[in-house]
C-alpha cells in the first residue's frame, strides 16, 4: 500500500494526465452547479433530510444492508414498531453522517478523532482503531485479496498520516476531488475499524467536499453510483494496491462525481419546485398557511400529528384537522400503523422514490 508521504512525493503521475484533468473539468463544473442549485433552496434543512437518508440507503446497500424507502421512513417515524434490522442500520448512518457534518462545520476539521466518534455512530459500539490481528478482505468466492496493516501502532501512524493530509492543502498540490479520491483509497487500505469502514469512508468523501468548501451543505452521494458499479468499484481498488493503476482509480472517481451531482441537481430542483408548488397552493387555499407548515411536510417524506403540533404549537385537533385537510386535497396520503396515523407528502415521496427498482 502507497504511503501519504510517498503519494505527496510523486509528481506528473496519474492526477495529471490529461484524461484525469478532462474528466476533473467535467466533475468540477457539475459539482459547482450543484452547490448552486443547492443555495437556492428556501430551506436547506430540507435536503439534508431527505438526501442524507438516500445516501443512507444507498452506502448500506453496498454492504448488502437493503431496506426499502417505506421501511426506512416509518422506522424514523416509529421506532417502537420498528423490526426491520436494516432500517435501523441505515438510520444510524443518517446519525453518524450528521454527526460528521456538525463536527466538521463547527470546526472545519476532519480529524482521527471525528473520523472514530463517526464509526461509533454508525456501529452503534465504541471499539475504535482495530487492535487484534486477523483482518482480511475477501472476494465473493471467499479468496483473501488483500490484507490490510495488521499492528495497531501502524494503523494508529497511518490514520495520523492522513489525518494530515486531510488538513493540510499545502501536503499536495492537486484538485481537491482528486485528493478526494487519494483519500477514499486510502482510507479504505489502512481499513482501520473492525467493521463500518466501507460507509465510513464514503462519509469521509463528502465531507471533505463540505470542509473544502466545494459544498455548503452534504448533498453530493456517490453511493447510488457506487451501488450500481459494485463490481468496478472494488475491482479498480485493488487493482491501485497491486499495480499502482491510479489513473484509472482516479477517472472512477471523478466520473461518480460528476454522474452523482447531475443526479442530485435533478433532484434538488424537483424538490424545490415542489415546495414552491405547495406553499403557494395551499397558502391560496387555506388560513392554517403557515411557513412552519411547509417546513414540516418537507423536513421528512412523512410527517405525523405530534410533529404538527411541536412545529406549528397548535393543539392535537388542530393539527390532525390540518392535515386530514391537506389529505382531501391531495397534498398528502393518510396511512395507519397500530393505532397512530402517519402522513406521506405525496410530491417528496415520489421524488425520493426514483430508481428505487432500478
Amino acid at each position: 500500500m502507497d504511503t501519504i508521504t510517498n503519494l505527496t512525493e510523486k509528481r506528473g503521475t496519474a492526477w495529471e494526465t490529461p484524461a484525469v484533468l478532462k474528466r476533473l473539468a467535467a466533475a468540477s463544473r457539475q459539482l459547482a452547479e450543484l452547490k448552486g442549485v443547492s443555495a437556492s433552496v428556501p430551506n436547506p434543512a430540507i435536503l439534508i433530510n431527505s438526501l442524507v437518508m438516500q445516501e443512507a440507503k444507498d452506502s448500506s446497500a453496498i454492504e448488502n444492508i437493503v431496506t426499502t424507502h417505506d421501511d426506512l421512513y416509518r422506522e424514523s417515524l416509529f421506532p417502537e414498531f420498528g423490526n426491520n434490522l436494516a432500517a435501523k442500520e441505515v438510520r444510524r448512518y443518517v446519525q453518524a453522517l450528521s454527526t460528521g457534518f456538525e463536527l466538521v462545520r463547527e470546526h472545519g476539521l476532519l480529524t482521527s478523532n471525528y473520523i472514530v466518534q463517526i464509526q461509533r455512530e454508525l456501529e452503534g459500539n465504541s471499539a475504535g482503531f482495530r487492535e487484534l490481528p486477523g483482518t482480511e478482505l475477501k472476494n465473493t468466492f471467499g479468496e483473501t485479496i488483500y490484507i490490510p496493516p495488521q499492528d495497531a501502532p501502524t494503523i494508529v501512524r497511518l490514520m495520523s498520516d492522513l489525518e494530515q493530509f486531510l488538513n493540510d492543502d499545502s501536503l499536495l498540490d492537486a484538485d481537491p476531488l482528486i485528493k478526494m479520491a487519494i483519500i477514499h483509497h486510502q482510507f479504505e487500505s489502512i481499513h482501520p475499524f473492525y467493521d463500518g469502514n466501507g460507509r465510513t469512508g464514503r462519509i469521509i468523501n463528502v465531507l471533505y467536499l463540505v470542509q473544502q468548501g466545494l459544498l455548503d451543505i452534504p448533498v453530493l452521494y456517490l453511493s447510488r453510483y457506487i451501488v450500481r458499479t459494485k463490481t468496478e468499484y472494488y475491482r479498480l481498488l485493488q487493482a491501485v494496491r497491486d499495480s499502482g493503476e491510479w489513473e484509472s482509480w482516479i477517472l472512477y472517481m471523478l466520473t461518480a462525481v460528476e454522474e452523482t451531482a447531475k443526479q442530485a441537481i435533478v433532484t434538488v430542483r424537483q424538490i424545490k419546485d415542489a415546495f414552491l408548488d405547495y406553499k403557494h397552493r395551499i397558502r391560496s387555499k387555506h388560513k392554517f398557511y403557515s411557513q412552519d407548515l411547509i417546513n414540516n411536510l418537507f423536513a421528512h417524506p412523512y410527517t405525523k400529528i405530534e410533529f404538527v403540533e411541536r412545529d406549528l404549537r397548535v393543539s392535537r385537533p388542530t393539527a390532525t384537522r390540518y392535515l386530514d385537510t391537506l389529505v382531501e386535497d391531495g397534498f398528502l396520503v393518510r396511512q395507519r400503523i397500530g393505532r397512530s396515523n402517519y402522513y406521506i407528502n405525496v410530491a417528496l415521496y415520489t421524488i425520493l422514490i426514483q430508481g428505487e427498482n432500478e
